[in-house]
């Protein structure tokens, strides 16, 4: 069963500029929407930069995977969903999928690995118990990425 805190969803309507010259979503934006949607989800459990700048660390991206299933046009209306699927060290793993609502479509899913650093020396940093607590995420099995 999924923790609710480890899962956030977020909606948003496809602007102009997202669309490339072939007229559909360009492939980068969805990469900044996964960080997005990622970032949105840490500041509604109350870790926004302030937080995070308190804590001393931050989380970086060390590995983003994104599969693109379907193409995205203007004005479509597009949910985000992730989920902090598991923590290790100083590692997290979080899986996203983008559906279009007006069909119900799976888009694009994108799997990103997230390393907490300490700062302002950038060297990985184990993830604390309050930040686990937070998202509600279960460790990562010793096999696991």
């Amino acid at each position: 069963m999924i923790d609710p805190r480890s899962h956030f969803t977020w909606e948003l309507v496809v602007g102009r500029e997202a669309i490339d010259e072939r007229g559909h979503v360009n492939n980068i934006v969805y990469v900044r929407w996964l960080q997005d949607v990622a970032q949105k989800h840490s500041e509604a459990l109350g870790w926004d930069a302030a937080a995070y700048e308190r804590l001393g660390a931050l989380f970086v991206v060390r590995r983003h995977q994104v599969d693109y299933l379907r193409p995205v046009l203007e004005g479509q209306r597009l949910a985000l969903t992730t989920t902090v699927t598991g923590w290790r060290g100083a590692s997290a793993i979080r899986h996203t999928t983008i559906v279009r609502l007006d069909d119900g479509h799976e888009v694009a899913r994108g799997e990103t690995q997230w390393v907490l650093v300490a700062m302002p020396e950038g060297r990985p940093r184990r993830i604390p118990e309050q930040l686990r607590e937070a998202f509600g995420a279960a460790p990562l099995a010793a096999s696991a990425s």
